[in-house]
């Protein structure tokens, strides 16, 4: 590492570590608008249909210090095509109670990574589709492989908060501490969708991603009612 990037990482600790302790102090109530509960998120989204919802138990929830959260397997029509959602939502993270990486929390499980980039996916504000007039984005996500044995899948994951989307766990730290000044709300969410890699090589990541990313772009004009802006 040269020496101005030591020194830019430096800073970017110090003020971080200085946010987190003027977040820590502060007293005041947040005022997170009104949203929907995760109890209501649809079983059925543009054609990909869930059985139920999966719970997890009390260690996982002691770890992960979330408020709310969804976790489902969704199919396609056919049954051949699968993908799994997990969106974890913290209403504070005053208190120690801060987001996850899925990095962090893989290798426990036996997962370890094999490749890691962002991806840019076009997706749409609202669930009526290019053909309405919504209007689109283009959001950043992390595009991971991991694998377990012959065992591989392709993850996307981010963070939201407050109508922003951030691939990076650093910098949505860094706008947690900005948003707990100037709205004096620190509330976010890490949405995930995961796909089994079918086969091997570059083709076989390449279809996994499809499926991740046409799910994506079904679930995610959705979120806003779940996670305020």
């Amino acid at each position: 590492m040269s020496r101005q990037s030591f020194i830019r990482a430096l800073v970017v600790a110090l003020c971080l570590v200085a946010g987190a302790a003027l977040i820590a102090r502060a007293s005041r109530s947040e005022a997170v608008p009104p949203r929907q509960s995760f109890d209501t998120f649809p079983a059925q989204i543009d054609g990909w249909r869930s059985d139920g919802m999966e719970r997890f138990d009390e260690s996982v929830l002691a770890q992960l210090r979330v408020d709310e959260y969804v976790s489902r397997v969704y199919q396609q029509a056919e049954g051949r095509t699968a993908v799994g959602l997990y969106v974890g939502y913290y209403r504070n993270q005053r208190q120690g109670q801060t987001m996850h990486s899925p990095l962090n929390c893989m290798p426990g499980a036996g997962w370890e990574p094999a490749s890691k980039r962002p991806l840019t996916i076009q997706v749409f504000e609202r669930p009526a589709g290019p053909a309405s007039g919504a209007p689109a984005r283009n959001i950043s996500v992390n595009r991971l492989v991991i694998q377990k044995g012959l065992d591989r899948q392709l993850v996307l994951y981010w963070y939201q908060s407050h109508g922003r989307v951030v691939a990076s766990e650093y910098w949505g730290k860094v706008y947690t501490v900005v948003d707990a000044i100037r709205m004096n709300r620190t509330d976010a969410a890490m949405i995930r969708v995961i796909a089994q890699v079918v086969g091997d090589g570059a083709e076989a990541e390449t279809a996994a991603e499809h499926v991740a990313v046409r799910f994506t772009q079904a679930v995610f004009p959705l979120l806003g009612q779940y996670l305020p802006s």
